[in-house]
């Protein structure tokens, strides 16, 4: 039997071992009593396991509220423990809505539960195989770009809202006289009144193809289509016809089903953006932990995935970020397809966070995204991206970027500007 595994947090002031079981009958084919045709060949065929539970912590004091463990006036101590469940993949099929709402769906509501957290999940290959692969992936991105032996060094728009279709292409123009890989639309700005698709893909490729004509580089634009899902389907399509080659969506939005279609749909890369996941994540006994959401979104078939950035301007640790970007780098299934998906780190970053960046990803295959980075650089854009390349080489030559920034101007422009923020 094909079995998915999912591991979770749980905290509960019952035995652990009754509440696990309640949570794989919840999830599969129980209920809080046996019904009329559960049957003990159907339990054997379709039931959830719980493998194993480990122990992590007791508190007195709940982390939730429940109104349920209230109501039956249960006290403490709250049990915390790492709990393993197989699902059967019978139960789910080809469905990736189905398989959100079996390893998590009620789960999060039950009663006996102060706290729950889904942290990770484990994908058969046969399973895996069900599903769509990355069209364009990490090699499929740096064919596209013509960039092989380095990171991918990308920006973003800025202003993220408020531009017209004339002043995004002339930003676009600057970006690639500038030499930069990769530019991205902001999260918020897919098809605003002031500066519709419809006007600013042609507007923008115009841009890029003058400069592909031009230098032979073909900058990888990715356009925001998040919206409904047919929309997005028109929206992939003007990309293609214009010669783009990336789109971007908002994950936690378009939803598993929206994402999944796009990806049907397009044979464009598909730069899959997080947003929101900080709701999901943040408190350590609710919500999802990134290794289980991206595989999720994996299996949906994005080709980038955003991680954060570390030392940035957002929540993450170090380690969060180190984590979520070696998951996207790791085969999705064990024996599975190379299935990899290019980690995208921004968030305030900048030539002086490169190291650390490398160290997570160990290596190169990443999107190194800088905003401000590149866009407020003392020297300008040209400079900006100029000190990416500069610090890059510095590490690879084995020096220190101080080191390094005694003979690359740009290098310690940036040190000496977003070093002392």
């Amino acid at each position: 039997m094909t079995r998915i595994i999912a591991e979770y947090l749980l905290e509960t002031p019952y035995p652990l071992e009754e509440v696990a079981a309640m949570m794989a009958g919840e999830q599969s084919s129980g209920t809080f009593v046996r019904v009329a045709g559960e049957t003990d060949e159907l339990r054997a065929r379709s039931a959830a396991q719980v493998l194993d539970i480990t122990s992590v912590a007791d508190t007195q004091e709940p982390t939730l509220h429940s109104a349920y463990v209230e109501r039956k006036n249960k006290g403490g101590p709250f049990r915390q423990a790492r709990v393993r469940i197989a699902y059967p993949s019978e139960n789910i099929g080809r469905n990736l809505p189905t398989l959100g709402a079996t390893v998590s769906g009620n789960l999060y509501d039950m009663g006996e539960t102060t706290g729950l957290k889904l942290l990770k999940l484990e994908v058969p290959a046969s399973y895996r195989a069900r599903f769509e692969l990355p069209r364009v992936g990490i090699q499929g991105t740096r064919k596209s770009i013509g960039i092989f032996d380095r990171p991918i060094f990308g920006t973003i728009i800025k202003p993220n809202v408020g531009m017209r279709p004339d002043d995004i292409a002339n930003l676009v123009d600057q970006l690639c006289a500038a030499g930069v890989d990769f530019i991205k639309d902001d999260e918020v700005c897919a098809n605003p009144d002031c500066a519709p698709l419809a006007e600013r893909v042609p507007a923008v490729m115009d841009v890029i193809r003058k400069w592909r004509d031009r230098t032979g580089k073909n900058v990888m634009m990715a356009f925001n289509i998040t919206d409904e899902t047919d929309a997005m389907k028109r929206h992939a399509d003007l990309v293609e016809a214009e010669g783009g080659t990336c789109v971007m969506a908002s994950l936690n939005w378009c939803g598993l089903s929206g994402m999944e279609t796009l990806r049907h749909h397009t044979p464009l890369a598909i730069h899959g953006h997080r947003n929101g996941f900080g709701a999901m994540s943040r408190h350590p006994l609710l919500g999802m932990a990134f290794p289980a959401y991206q595989a999720l979104y994996r299996l949906a078939g994005v080709d980038h995935m955003h991680v954060h950035g570390i030392g940035g301007k957002f929540v993450d640790t170090s380690d969060e970020v180190t984590e979520a970007a070696r998951v996207c780098l790791q085969p999705l299934s064990e024996g599975g397809p190379d299935d990899q998906v290019m980690p995208a780190f921004s968030s305030g970053q900048w030539a002086g966070t490169l190291p650390k960046t490398l160290e997570a990803a160990q290596g190169s295959d990443l999107m190194f995204m800088c905003g401000g980075g590149i866009l407020a650089h003392p020297n300008g854009p040209a400079a900006g991206v100029q000190s990416l390349r500069d610090a890059y080489e510095t590490l690879m030559s084995g020096q220190t970027l101080a080191n390094g920034a005694k003979t690359r101007p740009q290098l310690a422009a940036a040190i000496d500007f977003f070093g002392a923020r």
